[in-house]
């Protein structure tokens, strides 16, 4: 069974049970998952009936998009702990001979990669809905602001947490040139310094 298929219950049972996985990656995925789908609700709720047809198509594809990365976010809670586990298995290889060192470490460095590659998405999905919550709160329904910024918090929140996931990953892999493209890749989805 999936983390996502469990209840409520059972999966902040996982997250404070005393394994490493789910942790903070999974915790960011969900986090920005629940962000989404509060903008995708209000982008559904009743608008003003002065909207134009222009600006409720608008709204009607904010809301579509947010629904769609809400269903990619929730992939992802799974797909950062399997990424996790992924590297602590290569961790756990042999490195007894100057072979096995060497796959251990590829495995190592392959298994980042995808601790990486993850969070990366997190980080992606995340700032495509934020951008979306402009149009949701410009043309979405009025009295449902709060969820409209309680989504945009949760965003934020899985944004950052995703970003601290790739930063820590980062410090051990030995490629520089991916070091840097991946940098440059969380300026472009998280600014801020």
């Amino acid at each position: 069974m999936t983390l996502t298929d469990r209840s409520v219950r059972e999966l902040l049972d996982a997250f404070a049970a005393s394994t490493p996985t789910p942790g903070g990656g999974s915790a960011a995925a969900l986090a920005g998952a629940v962000g989404a789908s509060l903008l995708a609700m209000v982008a559904r709720l009743p608008s003003s009936p002065a909207a134009s047809d222009a600006d409720r198509a608008r709204l009607e594809d904010a809301g579509a998009r947010c629904a769609a990365l809400k269903d990619a976010l929730i992939g992802f809670v799974d797909a950062d702990s399997a990424a996790y586990d992924m590297v602590a298995s290569a961790y756990r290889l042999r490195k007894d001979t100057a072979d096995e060192k060497a796959a251990r470490s590829a495995a190592i460095q392959d298994g980042l990669r995808q601790a990486i590659a993850v969070p990366l998405d997190v980080m992606r999905a995340c700032a495509e809905a934020i951008a979306h919550a402009q149009v949701v709160a410009e043309l979405g329904n009025a009295p449902a602001r709060t969820d409209v910024e309680v989504g945009l918090e949760l965003l934020r929140a899985g944004l950052r947490g995703a970003r601290l996931n790739v930063e820590v990953n980062l410090e051990s892999v030995k490629d520089a040139s991916y070091v840097q493209r991946v940098r440059d890749q969380i300026e472009r989805y998280d600014p801020r310094n």
